[in-house]
């Protein structure tokens, strides 16, 4: 056993886990600034932390070291932790956060899943974005990756096949897959041109999403305000290219146009897109990772 458990200070009540780890794509930080959000919203404490030394290379994830007048004063570890905290309502969530882990992925998801039994857990949604076609002036759609169909069709999906290599999301839905827990990957689309700048527009859509399938009331409110700065900055960088301007007419075109599919999937983008514009981010912002 990888983790070590800590009792609550109460017994969670069908809770939702959420989870978003680190080290995978997550265009505009969409993922994790809505994780964050969920952390700064309220009180949480620690339910599980699982051993670094266990499932953390710490060549590739260094702990930081604090200098203070030459004095090394201490060190701070990557850590996997699951987290309690609740919403607006008290309905009690779990939060999986951290890095995605380096070794061990199948042993580590079926810890998750023998926790959220333990725990109770009447629900998994994964958090997370991914670049996409799609302009800065138009809302930000979600698409779905489910163990459950009902899920895949409320949120969203992508029609067809398609082929990428996976994150420690993915190997957790699977692990899910035949639990009687349902588990949903919610993933906000993020226009392509800003997927490696700070888009807290997707951060926003992705907390609606969790509140919509989830049952949960959670407020966006800080994450409108960041969205409306950043579009004002994008905006701002649009208005000095005329190639740019041009780039985003045509996406607004191309999204207009399918205006009799609300969530703008299906007919842009398929499969083969996304597929082809997910390894061009990962070429351009994870330079030889392996993920």
């Amino acid at each position: 056993m990888a983790y070590h458990t800590r009792l609550p200070t109460r017994q969670p009540s069908n809770p939702v886990l959420v989870v978003h780890l680190d080290g995978w794509v997550d265009a505009g930080l969409g993922g994790a600034t809505a994780v964050a959000s969920l952390l700064e919203a309220g009180p949480t404490e620690t339910v599980a932390l699982w051993d670094s030394e266990e499932l953390i290379d710490m060549r590739a994830r260094r702990p930081i070291v604090k200098i203070v007048d030459g004095m090394n004063v201490g060190l701070t570890w990557q850590e996997i932790r699951l987290l309690l905290t609740t919403d607006r309502s008290a309905n009690d969530m779990l939060l999986l956060v951290g890095p995605e882990p380096d070794v061990r992925w199948k042993t580590f998801a079926g810890e998750v899943v023998e926790l959220a039994r333990q725990l109770g857990v009447r629900m998994v949604v994964g958090l997370g974005a991914f670049p996409a076609p799609v302009p800065h002036t138009r809302p930000v759609r979600l698409a779905s990756t489910a163990t459950d169909e009902s899920l895949a069709m409320r949120v969203g999906f992508v029609p067809g096949i398609i082929e990428v290599p996976a994150g420690a999301n993915a190997v957790l839905e699977d692990a899910f897959r035949d639990t009687g827990i349902p588990a949903v990957g919610l993933w906000a689309r993020v226009p392509h041109y800003v997927a490696a700048l700070p888009y807290p527009a997707a951060a926003s859509a992705l907390v609606g999403g969790l509140a919509m399938v989830a049952g949960l009331s959670l407020d966006t409110t800080e994450l409108d305000t960041a969205a409306d700065a950043a579009l004002q900055r994008v905006e701002a960088l649009i208005a000095n290219s005329t190639d740019h301007q041009a780039m985003v007419r045509q996406l607004e075109s191309t999204v207009d146009s399918s205006e009799g599919n609300p969530l703008q999937l299906g007919e842009i983008p398929s499969g083969d897109e996304l597929a082809a514009e997910l390894q061009r981010f990962l070429r351009g912002e994870q330079p030889g990772s392996g993920g």
